[in-house]
């Protein structure tokens, strides 16, 4: 599928927190599967022209969860796409019920110690993302994975673990799951096809 492209595809959903590397995995994914990817918080940001913290700061956390499921109502109706969502996407119902409509929803679960160092390394991250709980952050991560954990869980058809493990890995076994779904790998246009 060609970017812009409508098609009867099944969308490839990424739930999980922060960190849980549902961006990178989400663009690995749409270039293997060749497919466009929707960052769902680069979309709030791209239509509202705030970054996360400002939206938070501005209008506050409710007010982010009412753009965040328009978003997701918005990004549901398309074919053929992956989708990365916010941490906080699957605390309301009919978010999850939007992005189950036509895909298969994979939970990148990640450790709190995993998600603390990535967040830690990562400057982009730090800057872009408001805290929830106004504890330090390590505090404010492991109760948060601990408390969301059963919410990816009830959403996700798959759930892969990402801790410790190469991006490619985990892309691959997206990809063996979704064998037979309506999403499968391309090869690209220079591989040598079999015979």
């Amino acid at each position: 599928m060609r970017p812009g492209e409508e098609s009867d595809g099944v969308n490839v959903v990424l739930v999980g927190f922060r960190c849980a590397g549902k961006s990178s995995v989400g663009r690995t994914l749409a270039e293997r599967l060749k497919c466009d990817f929707v960052d769902c918080d680069e979309y709030i940001e791209r239509k509202t022209a705030l970054s996360i913290r400002e939206i938070f700061d501005i209008a506050g956390e409710s007010y982010f969860r009412m753009l965040e499921s328009d978003a997701i109502a918005d990004l549901s109706r398309r074919d053929g796409i992956v989708i990365a969502t916010g941490g906080g996407a699957v605390l309301r119902y009919k978010n999850i019920r939007n992005l189950k409509r036509n895909s298969r929803v994979f939970f990148l679960e990640v450790g709190a110690e995993s998600a603390y160092e990535r967040f830690q390394s990562d400057p982009a991250t730090q800057n872009r993302r408001p805290s929830l709980t106004g504890k330090d952050i390590f505090t404010e991560i492991r109760a948060q994975v601990e408390f969301r954990r059963p919410y990816y869980q009830s959403a996700a058809d798959v759930v892969v673990q990402t801790d410790g493990r190469p991006l490619e890995e985990v892309v691959k076994e997206i990809l063996e799951h979704l064998q037979g779904h309506g999403l499968e790998e391309h090869p690209d246009e220079g591989d040598a096809q079999p015979a």
